[in-house]
C-alpha cells in the first residue's frame, strides 16, 4: 500500500480518472446520491490517497483556507468498500490533519461530515458547530477542529 499526496497539477490523467471514478462509485452509486461531483475545487486541492496497485483504497481532498470555507477543510473522505474496517479511515484522517497543521501551518480545519460519522470525527477532536441538516438528501453536520495557534 502506498500513501500519496499530490496537488492537482501533479496528478497524471490516470490518477485523476481513478480518483474521480472512485468518488463517484462511493458517493453517487453506493450512496445513491446524485450530486455535482465535479465542483470546481479539485484544482485548488491537495489529493491524499492510498493505493493498492491501481485501486484507490482511501482518499481525501484537502482544501486550503478560503477555498470553500474560511478555514482549511477536508472533504470527499472515503474508503473503498472492500477495504473498510481495516483502519484506513483513521490513518487517512491522521495524515490529512497532520498535513494541514504541519505543512500548511493551519490552526483550524472545518469539515462537512455525514451525520452518522460525527463520533468518528469527534475522536480526532472535531466539534459540532451546526445542527444536523440535509445536503443532497443525506444528513450532515459541520464540524471544526481547532489546534494550537500557528
Amino acid at each position: 500500500m502506498d500513501w500519496i499526496r499530490k496537488s492537482f497539477g501533479e496528478l497524471d490523467a490516470k490518477e485523476l480518472y481513478t480518483i474521480i471514478k472512485t468518488r463517484v462509485d462511493v458517493f453517487v452509486v453506493e450512496q445513491r446520491c446524485p450530486y455535482h461531483e465535479l465542483d470546481g475545487h479539485d484544482d485548488s486541492a491537495d489529493h491524499l490517497f492510498c493505493k493498492d496497485g491501481e485501486k484507490i483504497v482511501a482518499y481525501a481532498r484537502l482544501l486550503p483556507k478560503g477555498t470553500v470555507y474560511e478555514q482549511a477543510s477536508i472533504g470527499r473522505v472515503l474508503v473503498h468498500k472492500q477495504y473498510r474496517r481495516q483502519g484506513y479511515a483513521r490513518e487517512l484522517l491522521e495524515r490529512a490533519i497532520s498535513h494541514i497543521t504541519d505543512q500548511w501551518q493551519e490552526a483550524a480545519i472545518k469539515i462537512q461530515g455525514q451525520e452518522y460519522l460525527r463520533h468518528f470525527y469527534a475522536s480526532f477532536g472535531f466539534n459540532e458547530i451546526s445542527d444536523v441538516y440535509l445536503d443532497d438528501g443525506i444528513p450532515h453536520v459541520d464540524m471544526l477542529l481547532t489546534t494550537l495557534p500557528k
